[in-house]
Order: structure tokens, then sequence, then C-alpha cells
């Protein structure tokens, strides 16, 4: 509970240039639990619709039940689409069906699939059945497509007209319809199938005369993106060829919404936030996240760390009688291994980078292969040396020096080859190279390390 007895300046609410002050958060606090509900009100009467997402998610739990009981009945839909999903969950079970599909019917079509798609199906349907025909068969519609595809990101509401229109005309249509998107930076042209023909930007239309037919201005080089398109795939061209937004069309060529940056940039920042999770061997991305859900993934990560540990363990049981006349080679074991994993784990990480950007094409593999073992070659050698003449000082053994330098050499040799290798070979069965490389290498290191540093100490010393 947040403590009574503080109070506060009203110059300390004063916010951050972005998102919502730590100050804030507490006098909000503190006005629900002394149902000061004016005060609350007050209180984020100003706030921009994310700062009130962040509010919810960092209240803690009954605060957040509260909080919402008091704005349900005036809430801004956008709130909504700027909660995280579990605090987003959480906060659509306390408003209801009814609530929920007069939200939806003020969003964006894309920001009110995404609303809808963090419920579960039983939920999903009592919303749908709350909302007028036609709005509950086009996000009926949207739910059909693939997860993470086009379909799913796209917003239906555009501006399409045909190509005999004049500048006048356009803008005249769009001064007077109620059916556009709030904010577009582009006009299509179709055909009478709805067919795309080319576009326009917003600049260049308000640039030309009135008379002019847009089909004489209009850009066709257009670049139309599949609705069963992957996330990623919609991603790489926008950064590719610099969009700022795109059409989507169906299977049979017809123009069904458009993708705008702003769409595109939440999903570069949660792929690229999924890979880091996954070489990380974690699955949540937020401290909201259910504990039982949390304790799920971890444990499936953990289990094939447990496999991995294990095959490591009988191999070096296999060598239990020379590490019994040696004890030197079970502390000097583990230098060899963990350096192998960590300079592996490098080049995984470079690559699974520069698959997903695109940056390393078919011809390019085995001159990304050559580029890491050559790199490996010379950390491979300095390490060798480096510990190899630190473990002959401290066991005052020339010999097992060597050895351990030869051992590490040859098993970051291995790293630097696998770590390319590995990323490639997954991403070509498709799979996703982040999730499986990362352990398959590891594993491969340890068993590597190990059984190469005591093989050549009991074919050598003993």
């Amino acid at each position: 509970m947040v403590t009574e007895h503080l109070s506060l300046p009203e110059d300390a609410l004063a916010e951050n240039l972005f998102g919502i002050s730590e100050e804030r958060i507490y006098a909000i606090s503190l006005a629900l639990e002394k149902k000061d509900y004016e005060k609350v009100h007050q209180l984020i009467e100003n706030l921009h619709a994310a700062d009130v997402a962040d509010l919810i998610s960092s209240l803690q739990p009954e605060l957040r039940e509260h909080f919402v009981s008091i704005i349900k009945d005036s809430l801004n839909p956008e709130i909504l689409a700027n909660l995280d999903i579990p605090t987003r969950v959480q906060v659509l079970k306390m408003l209801g069906p009814e609530l929920i599909a007069d939200a939806l019917k003020s969003l964006a079509s894309d920001d009110a699939l995404e609303v809808l798609s963090s419920l579960e199906k039983e939920q999903q349907e009592r919303v749908l059945q709350a909302m007028l025909p036609r709005e509950r068969a086009m996000l009926e519609k949207f739910l059909s497509y693939p997860k993470d595809s086009a379909g799913r990101l796209m917003q239906r509401e555009l501006v399409c007209v045909p190509p005999f229109w004049t500048v006048s005309e356009t803008l005249h249509f769009i001064q007077n319809s109620h059916d556009l998107p709030e904010h577009f930076y582009t006009i299509y042209i179709i055909d009478p199938r709805q067919h795309p023909l080319g576009e326009i930007s917003l600049s260049l239309l308000l640039r030309h005369q009135p008379d002019t037919i847009v089909s004489d201005i209009m850009n066709h080089d257009i670049r139309s993106i599949l609705v069963t398109k992957d996330q990623e795939e919609v991603a790489f061209a926008f950064r590719h060829y610099g969009f700022v937004s795109a059409p989507v069309i169906d299977e049979s060529g017809r123009i069904v919404g458009m993708i705008t940056v702003d769409d595109v940039v939440d999903v570069i920042g949660e792929e690229v936030e999924e890979d880091i999770l996954h070489i990380s061997k974690v699955h949540e991305s937020n401290v909201n996240e259910p504990v039982s859900n949390t304790a799920y993934w971890r444990i499936r990560w953990l289990i094939i760390t447990l496999i991995n540990t294990l095959i490591a363990s009988f191999v070096i049981a296999q060598f239990q009688v020379s590490i019994q006349k040696i004890t030197a080679l079970s502390f000097l074991m583990t230098i060899n291994a963990a350096m192998g994993g960590n300079s592996g784990m490098q080049v995984v990480t470079i690559v699974v980078r520069a698959l997903a950007t695109r940056q390393l094409r078919e011809s390019d593999i085995w001159r990304a292969i050559s580029r890491e073992v050559l790199v490996s070659l010379i950390t491979g050698t300095f390490f060798a040396c480096l510990l190899g003449g630190i473990a002959a000082l401290w066991v005052n053994d020339l010999w097992l020096g060597a050895i351990l330098a030869i051992a590490l050499f040859c098993n970051m040799l291995w790293a630097a080859f696998a770590g390319t290798m590995f990323p490639i070979l997954i991403h070509r069965l498709g799979l996703d190279p982040a999730v499986s490389a990362g352990p398959i290498l590891t594993t491969t290191t340890d068993v590597f390390g190990y059984a190469i540093f005591l093989g050549l100490a009991t074919l050598i010393l003993l």
C-alpha cells in the first residue's frame, strides 16, 4: 500500500518529456487509497492514452482494479490499444463484452483487431455478438487471417480513387468522406476490379493543379503486400524500400487494406525483443506476466539446459579415473568449455541478426564462415597462449598447459564454425535459429571441450 504520510508539492507532478512521472503515479495511487475519485480524474485529465496505459500497468493489482472501475464508463478506447498484453487481458475481464464492443467501434480496425485478439475464443464470441453485423463481419474476416500475417497487421480504412478523377475531385472526396483513416499519407489509384494501379502521396496531390488527372501524376511502381505475408517479411519490405504505407491485397489481387509505418515499428520491436528473449533462454517480456505462465516457460528452457548438462556430465564421467589421478583437470576443464561456449554465442548472435535483417544471403554463406573462422584463429591463438601459460604456471606442469592450449584453440575454432552453420541450417529448415541455435551450440562446445581436453590429458599424461 502507498504510504499516506508523504505529501507532494504540485511541481513534483511535472512529467518527463515522454511518459508519466513516478510522482504522478504515486499521487494517483494515494488518491485511489483515499477513495478521492475527483482527485483521480483531475490527475489523469490531460494524460495521453499511452500514459494512462502505463499508469494502469504500474498500479498494484488491487488499485488497478479500483482504477478501472472508476474510469470504465468514460474509458478512452485508445488506452486498451496501448496496454501491454498481460495487463490488457486483466482489464478486458473487468470491462465485460458490451463495454469492449463499444470501445472497439471507436478504434481503427487494426487496433480493434489487436485488442480483440487478446481475448480467449469464448470472450471473443461474446464481444462479437454485442457488435453490429457489419463491424462483426469485418473483424471475423480479419481473425481468419494467419497469426502474425499482414492481414492481422493492416487496417481496413484507406483512401482509394479511380484513375480518371481529378485532383479537385479527389480532395473533395477526402473532405466529405466519413469512412477514412484518422491518419493517412497515400492515396491509392484502383481499377473497377479494385486492383491497385498506382499511388500518390498526399503532399504530391496538394502540389498539383485542381484539374490534373490523378493517373497522370501517380507512381506506377507500387509494391503491394499479400494479405497472408508474414509480418517479418512486411517489416523487411518497409525497411528496405523506405515505405511510409503500403497497400495489402488478397489472393485475387483486390486491395483490402493498408499497413502504415507505425504498425511496422511495433512489429520490429516485437521481433527484436522475441529474438533477444529466445537467445537469453526466457519467454516472458513483461513483469506483469502471470506467475504460472512465467514458471511454465522458464521450466521449458531449463529442461533444455538440464539435458545439455546431463550430456556433458556423461562425457566427464568417462574420464573420472583421469580426473582422480590428476586433480587439476577438474578445474581446468571448465575454462575450455566456458570459453568455447561464450565465443560461439557471440557468433550465433551476429549470424541470427544477419539472417533476420537479410544481410546474410545464400552467396555469402561461405564468406561468412571463412570470416568467423579467421577471427577465431586470431582469438583462439591469443587465448590458447594466454590461458595455456597461466595453467602451466598455476599447476607447475608445462604439458598440462600445452594440452589446455590445444584443446581451447580447437574448441574455439569449432565454436566459430558451428556458430555460423547451425543458425543457417536451422533457418533453411524453416525453424527459428534464435530459439534453437544457442542450446545446440553450447551442448556441442561443452561436450567437445570436455572430450578433447580430458581425452588429450588421458592420452598424453597417463
